[in-house]
């Protein structure tokens, strides 16, 4: 009788048994569920403010590419303002190199056609020989003739001054600056149109420099 019995108790410890490893592992599903929910949610959370932070950095690395290339495009110009002063101040010029080199070369031509007729034909040589000097002596009076005009002229032409190119210079005659002298000793109306150009680079020059050219 007490095996009989027996059988029951230990069919029943194991129903119980099952009952809670089945519960047991249910719990432990739902945990391992929920913790990879979390995990998701976290990753979620770590992606987002990353995505934020390289958009952000690809967005300053644009403007400061941007603000590069403005600053380097500015900076050219300016170069190249001053590059043409300079070339204008000392005459130099495309135009200008190309009809010196054809003047030269046709010099050479008529030096080597004369120096021919002088080897055939002595006495004429030597008229033009004792009229060359003449020929000097009027060449030396026409600039002498045309120095007044010129610098009458020149005090309007404000890339004379150091530091001003033709951009800066056309810009300066729109405002109302329109001589060296103006420059030079400025009117209270002149100091609040200069003032306009205050970041031009060699602007606090600017007076000195014209006032040299007065």
């Amino acid at each position: 009788m007490g095996k009989k019995a027996s059988k029951p108790n230990v069919d029943k410890v194991v129903e119980r048994v099952n009952k809670e490893f089945e519960k047991s592992s249910e719990r432990i599903e739902k945990l391992i569920n929920d913790a990879l929910k979390q995990f998701d949610g976290l990753q979620n959370q770590i992606q987002e403010p990353v995505k934020k932070l390289l958009k952000e950095v690809d967005e300053l690395r644009d403007r400061e590419v941007k603000r590069f290339t403005d600053e380097f495009d500015r900076r050219m110009d300016e170069f190249h303002e001053l590059q043409n002063s300079v070339m204008e101040r000392l005459g130099i010029s495309g135009s200008g190199s190309k009809g010196k080199s054809k003047a030269s070369a046709g010099k050479k031509k008529s030096t080597a056609s004369k120096t021919k007729k002088a080897s055939t034909k002595k006495p004429a040589a030597k008229k033009t020989a004792a009229k060359k000097p003449a020929a000097k002596k009027t060449a030396a009076k026409k600039p002498a003739a045309k120095k007044a005009p010129a610098k009458a002229a020149d005090n309007g032409d404000l890339t004379r001054v150091k530091g001003i190119g033709p951009a800066t210079a056309k810009k300066m005659k729109e405002a109302g600056i329109s001589s060296i002298e103006q420059i030079a000793n400025p009117s209270a109306a002149d100091q609040e149109k200069l003032a306009a150009f205050s970041n031009v680079k060699g602007f606090s020059t600017f007076s000195a420099e014209a006032k040299k050219l007065l």
